[in-house]
C-alpha cells in the first residue's frame, strides 16, 4: 500500500518518469543489475529482511554514480547523519508532505544534495565538522562519491567516453555528471574544475 501511494505521488514528477519498485533489498539489487540505467533510487531504510542503511552502503559501492534518496519514519540527527555519511544524496522524513518529497527528488535529480530544512544547519555543521581546513573536497562542495570518481578521472585527463567505459555508464550520463560538478564548484570549464581541486587539496 505504501509503495502504491508513492507511485501515485511520483507520477507528479512528470509524464516522462518511469518507475520501478522492489519489495526488499534482494529484489532491488536484482532490478538495478538487470534493468537499464536508473537516474535515482528512493530507498526506505526500514526494509524487510535487512537494514536499509546496510543496503545503502552496498548500493554506493556497486553503483557509485547513482543518486540515492533515503525515505524514513526516523528523523533523528544521528540516523540522518549516518545516511549522509554513507553517501545518500538526500534524506526525506516520512513526516513531511508529499510536496516536500517531490521537491527533494527534483533537487537531487538536478545534481544537488537535499537535507530536511529544519535540520539543515545542524546537519551541515556536523557533516562538515572541523571548519574549512581538514574537510574533504567532497564535503566542501557537496559532491557525491560517484561525482568524486568522475573528478579524479577528469584530473587524469580522461575524456567522457573513457570515463563512461571505466564506470560502466553511458557517455550522456557522464556529461550530466560533469555539468553538475561544474555547477557545484561554481566554475565554467573542466580546466577550471581541475585547477580548483588542485588548490583545494594543497590547502588540506
Amino acid at each position: 500500500m505504501v509503495r502504491e501511494g508513492l507511485q501515485e505521488l511520483l507520477r507528479k514528477l512528470g509524464p516522462e518518469v518511469v518507475q520501478y519498485e522492489a519489495q526488499d533489498a534482494e529484489s532491488a539489487l536484482l532490478l538495478l543489475e538487470t534493468e537499464k540505467e536508473f537516474d535515482l533510487v528512493l530507498l526506505d531504510i526500514m526494509l524487510p529482511g535487512t537494514n536499509g542503511l546496510s543496503l545503502l552502503g552496498i548500493l554506493r559501492k556497486r553503483f557509485p554514480a547513482l543518486p540515492i534518496v533515503v525515505l524514513s519514519a526516523l528523523d533523528d540527527i544521528d540516523t540522518i547523519h549516518r545516511a549522509m555519511r554513507l553517501g545518500a544524496a538526500g534524506y526525506v522524513p516520512k513526516s513531511g508532505s508529499g510536496e516536500s518529497l517531490l521537491a527533494a527528488l527534483r533537487k537531487v535529480l538536478e545534481g544537488e544534495v537535499y537535507l530536511p530544512p529544519h535540520l539543515h544547519d545542524k546537519l551541515s555543521a556536523s557533516l562538515g565538522s572541523g571548519g574549512g581546513r581538514g574537510r574533504t573536497p567532497a564535503d566542501r562542495y557537496g559532491l557525491t562519491e560517484g561525482q568524486m570518481r568522475v573528478v579524479e578521472m577528469l584530473r587524469e585527463g580522461k575524456a567522457n567516453r573513457e570515463i563512461a567505459d571505466l564506470l560502466g555508464l553511458t557517455e550522456g550520463t557522464v556529461k550530466v555528471h560533469v555539468s553538475r560538478i561544474l555547477r557545484k564548484l561554481g566554475v565554467a570549464s573542466r580546466a577550471e574544475a581541475i585547477a580548483l581541486f588542485q588548490r583545494t587539496r594543497a590547502r588540506l
